[in-house]
């Protein structure tokens, strides 16, 4: 029997997303001042023009989240929803060393579409505020993500992962399994071996590699690298978007810490994911290969794929309709799946 990881392996293609969109969404343009900012952002947060990007940001507030690795909560970052709705929730994670505001396009998307929306910054990036806390490893991350879940969201959750935030997710689903009904990957980045020889550079030479990662040169030839042929000028706007959080005064501990501690390594719990699962593939990844999508795919006991053409590392910022359809049309597939099942017990 033929299946779609059997098609995938033997032509060396994804399933195409058969949804057709224009690269840049005209979105709704909102106002925001300078004042209707949260007071803890960076200041350089006013000097952002995109009107997606300032209209998230200016909804970002921090919920307190007690842990047991600190003494004191964590004020952390995130964007509630507006409604709360009786179905389970989709939480949006975000990649290595970003933020919420990664997000900017498909958040407002996803809540028009009547779906109970958060979008939640990853312990040790994004803004919360992490002047007191100890650790930012994988166990931290993990309980943290835990513990927030436990706090305010309560119920099981569709858990979004893009790049290094599907090993996030997949840290987290094999250690509590209860929290997550459903899972989706955007261009997954879970093969990796941690972070490799960074753990074990001596911390003046990680703090002096940390500084690098956060100027603008290296931010701007990696967003050049995400995404697919964009215009400079929204390559400069978008870097600087994508590392608004670097400008907080723990973020070189937070990043260093993580470094050292030695990362993800979450090849080994791919097989013990038990969810449903969405994968996403941007067709023009430069970052990520999509053999490794294809490979994810065969690994994952219950997983669909679908790939977005003409799109880069990130499909969310790049080609939001295209990933808003899919996610849509998963979540709520399941769900009508879920009343039947209901109705007819």
């Amino acid at each position: 029997m033929l299946t779609t990881a059997t098609l995938s392996v033997s032509t060396g293609a994804l399933p195409v997303v058969g949804f057709q969109s224009k690269k840049y969404t005209n979105y709704r343009h909102f106002t925001v001042l300078a004042s209707e900012f949260p007071s803890f952002l960076p200041k350089e947060v006013e000097n952002i023009n995109d009107p997606c990007a300032r209209t998230l940001a200016s909804r970002i507030e921090r919920l307190p989240v007690h842990v047991n690795f600190s003494k004191s909560c964590i004020m952390s970052s995130c964007v509630k929803p507006k409604t709360s709705f009786k179905t389970n929730p989709v939480v949006l994670l975000h990649g290595f060393d970003s933020s919420c505001l990664e997000w900017r396009y498909m958040f407002p998307l996803l809540e028009e579409a009547g779906l109970e929306t958060w979008a939640v910054d990853i312990l040790g990036w994004g803004f919360s505020d992490l002047e007191k806390v100890p650790s930012f490893d994988v166990a931290s991350k993990r309980e943290h993500l835990y513990q927030f879940w436990n706090s305010y969201i309560k119920r099981p959750m569709t858990l979004v992962g893009p790049s290094l935030g599907a090993a996030v997710a997949i840290d987290f689903v094999v250690n509590y399994p209860e929290a997550v009904d459903k899972l989706v990957f955007i261009d997954a980045s879970v093969y990796a071996e941690g972070t490799g020889n960074l753990a074990k550079l001596p911390k003046a030479v990680a703090y002096a590699g940390v500084y690098v990662l956060k100027s603008v040169p290296l931010r701007l030839y990696a967003t050049s690298l995400a995404f697919n042929s964009i215009p400079f000028s929204t390559c400069l706007n978008w870097t600087n978007i994508g590392r608004l959080h670097c400008l907080l005064p723990w973020w070189e501990d937070a990043t260093v810490d993580f470094m050292i501690s030695g990362g993800y390594n979450v090849s080994g719990d791919v097989e013990h994911v038990k969810q449903k699962t969405l994968i996403i593939w941007g067709q023009n990844d430069q970052i990520i290969d999509s053999k490794l999508g294809v490979r994810l795919h065969c690994e994952l006991p219950n997983a669909i794929i679908r790939q977005i053409p003409d799109c880069g590392h990130i499909p969310h910022v790049e080609k939001p309709a295209a990933v808003l359809k899919l996610i849509v049309e998963f979540v709520q597939a399941e769900s009508r799946v879920d009343e039947q099942s209901f109705v007819l017990s």
